[in-house]
């Protein structure tokens, strides 16, 4: 296959671009590199368009599928700068646009933070209810999406990502995974704030699970549906709580420095759990990681990293 990957360059789009090229295919990255880092795919000898996720509509011709990742992928970034709420539409409707002009493929990064209000486990047919601008602009590029389908004819695959940790957040900073800043807490000394006491909890996926899950939507085959439009929740089905995952990190001898009581955020989420089955029996994926044995393997690539710095 011959696959764009917007936000290539990023953390979920390095790991991408990684697995792709080892199974043969031809990829193009296009990423601003805005937050990913140009060093987590020189190695991997792709070419690299630096520039944002709408310049694909001008580079489309003659691929089959783009895995649109390139949108900021946390909640605080829309609360410090709103507009990028018209940014990441502005991008989305230009990705719609070159898939419906060379019939490509969308498979699309969303978030399971499009869930919060609801009870867990989090299912796909649940009614959505954003309450704030990230899980809106999420919801809002799904619901695109699902509108190409139906008046293009253009195959599109919503997947929900879950709590992804895993290796190459370093440049996330403070948009890095709850886990990964914990095991940075452990190696830094840096003291790590807990909101209210800990009972927070998150159904945490390993980022090479998500690029499996990635691989398998390129292959799934819309071609005989009705309606060329698939969700898809993309999580283990098990969370842990902030103090599981600290005493985890601390199991692996790394004392966390942390400190509880501070207060939640509005709109916090306090839980995420997905419901698996459709992952599982529809999209035929399961995942292969625990985070039991990730942690470790964490810990040494962190601490491999601050030594370097």
């Amino acid at each position: 296959m011959k696959v764009i990957v917007t936000g290539g360059c990023g953390f979920i789009g390095s790991h991408v671009v990684e697995e792709l090229v080892k199974r043969g295919h031809e990829v193009l990255v296009i990423d601003d590199c805005s937050l990913g880092k140009m060093d987590n795919v020189r190695r991997f000898g792709v070419k690299v368009v630096v520039g944002r996720s709408r310049h694909v509509e001008e580079l489309a011709r003659g691929f089959d599928a783009i895995v649109h990742l390139g949108q900021p992928s946390s909640s605080p970034m829309y609360r410090r700068n709103p507009h990028l709420v018209s940014d990441v539409i502005h991008d989305m409707m230009h990705v719609l646009e070159a898939a419906r002009e060379y019939r490509l493929k969308v498979i699309y990064g969303s978030s399971s933070s499009v869930y919060n209000g609801n009870p867990t486990p989090w299912s796909e047919p649940m009614d959505i209810f954003p309450s704030d601008y990230y899980s809106e602009v999420k919801y809002y590029c799904e619901r695109l999406c699902q509108l190409y389908a139906m008046h293009h004819d253009v195959e599109c695959i919503i997947l929900r990502f879950f709590s992804v940790y895993g290796e190459r957040e370093e440049h996330k900073g403070p948009y890095a995974n709850l886990l990964t800043q914990i095991i940075w807490s452990g190696l830094t000394g840096k003291k790590f704030i807990v909101y209210g006491d800990g009972s927070q909890s998150r159904d945490l996926i390993y980022v090479k699970d998500v690029v499996g899950a990635i691989l398998k939507a390129l292959e799934y085959d819309l071609s005989q549906s009705p309606v060329k439009f698939e969700i898809f929740n993309v999580g283990t089905g098990r969370s842990f709580t902030v103090r599981e995952m600290i005493e985890l990190v601390g199991s692996q001898g790394l004392d966390v420095n942390f400190e509880c009581g501070h207060p939640y955020p509005r709109f916090y989420i306090r839980e995420t759990l997905a419901d698996t089955w459709r992952m599982r029996h529809v999209l035929k994926y399961e995942p292969r990681y625990e985070v039991e044995e990730v942690v470790p393997r964490l810990i040494e690539y962190y601490k491999r990293i601050f030594q370097r710095e």
